[in-house]
C-alpha cells in the first residue's frame, strides 16, 4: 500500500509541476495572477476529449490537440485582452479581474458546449503494470514519461535558447531587459503561450487518466500555485519540490486521514509557507534596505 501511495503522489507531483511551470512562466513575465490559466487547463481537458470522442483521432493524438488549441487560446487571450489592458496603463489588480472575468466566460462556453457532467476518454482495457510493489496503468506510465521530457525540454530552452534567456532576463529585471532592446511584449506573448501549451498538456494528461469537469482547472490552478509558491516562484527546482511535496502530502493524507482533507492540506502548505518562508522553500528573502 505504501508503495502505491507514492506512485500516486508522485503522478500528482508531475501534474502540479506542470502547472506550475505555465503559470510561473506568466507570473515572471506579466507579474499577475492569470485566473484563465485555470480555464486554458479545463479547455485541454476537453480538446482531448473532443479529439478521441467526438473527432475519432487515435488515443495519442489527444495531447498534441490540447497543447495546439490551449497555445492558440493563450494567444488570443494575450492579444485581445491583456495587451491592450497593459497599453491602457492597466495594474496587475486591474489584470487580475479581467483573468477573472476570461476565466468565468470560457467556463460557461465550455459547459455550453459540453455540459455540466463529466466526460471520460474511453481507452483500451489493459493489465496495470507493477512497479516497486504498486501498480500503475499504461496512461499513467505515459502520462509521467510524456510530462517529464516535456519539463526536461522547457529547461533546456529556458537554459539555451534565445527566447528562453530573453524570457529569463525579463523574469530578473523588466526595466533592465527593456533598456537594451528587449520587446517585452514579445517576451510575455512568449510566456503566455508557452505556459497555456503546458496547461493544455496537464489538462489532457489528468482527462486522459480520471476524465474531466468543467471545475477541474480551477482545482488544478490552486495546487500548481501552491507547489510554485511552496517552492519559490520562479526557481525550478523549487517547483519540483513544491510538487513533489504536495503530491505526497496530499496522497499520505488521503491514506491516513481520507480524502476528504486532501485540500485542506494544500491549503495548510500554503499558508505555513506564507507565514514561514514567504519567498517559498528555496526563494531568497528580499532585502528591506
Amino acid at each position: 500500500m505504501t508503495s502505491q501511495v507514492l506512485l500516486n503522489g508522485l503522478l500528482s507531483a508531475i501534474t502540479y509541476i506542470l502547472v506550475a511551470s505555465g503559470f510561473s512562466l506568466v507570473w515572471s513575465a506579466a507579474r499577475f495572477f492569470n485566473f484563465a490559466h485555470g480555464a486554458i487547463i479545463t479547455a485541454g481537458a476537453y480538446t482531448a476529449f473532443a479529439t478521441v470522442e467526438l473527432a475519432g483521432l487515435p488515443l495519442v493524438t489527444s495531447p498534441l490537440c490540447a497543447v495546439l488549441v490551449s497555445m492558440i487560446l493563450g494567444w488570443v487571450i494575450e492579444l485581445c485582452a491583456y495587451r491592450p489592458l497593459r497599453r491602457l496603463g492597466a495594474s496587475p489588480l486591474n489584470l487580475l479581474l479581467a483573468s477573472l472575468g476570461l476565466y468565468i466566460v470560457l467556463l460557461n462556453v465550455i459547459a455550453a458546449v459540453f455540459g455540466n457532467d463529466a466526460k471520460t476518454i474511453q481507452r483500451p482495457i489493459v493489465e496495470g503494470i507493477h512497479i516497486l510493489g504498486g501498480r500503475l496503468t499504461q496512461v499513467q506510465i505515459a502520462m509521467a514519461l510524456v510530462s517529464l521530457v516535456v519539463l526536461g525540454l522547457l529547461g533546456w530552452g529556458l537554459g539555451y535558447t534565445r527566447v528562453g534567456r530573453a524570457m529569463r532576463a525579463v523574469a530578473n529585471n523588466p526595466q533592465l531587459a527593456s533598456s537594451v532592446g528587449l520587446d517585452s511584449d514579445m517576451v510575455i506573448l512568449a510566456s503566455i503561450v508557452i505556459g497555456s501549451g503546458l496547461a493544455g498538456l496537464a489538462g489532457s494528461l489528468v482527462a486522459l487518466d480520471v476524465g474531466a469537469t468543467p471545475v477541474m482547472g480551477m482545482n488544478l490552478l490552486l495546487f500548481g500555485v501552491v507547489a510554485a509558491i511552496a517552492g519559490g516562484m520562479g526557481k525550478p527546482i523549487g517547483l519540483l519540490l513544491g510538487g513533489v511535496i504536495l503530491g505526497f502530502l496530499q496522497h499520505f493524507t488521503a491514506w491516513f486521514i481520507g480524502t476528504e482533507w486532501q485540500d485542506a492540506v494544500a491549503l495548510t502548505l500554503f499558508v505555513l509557507v506564507l507565514l514561514v518562508k514567504p519567498e517559498g522553500l528555496l526563494g531568497i528573502a528580499r532585502s528591506n534596505s
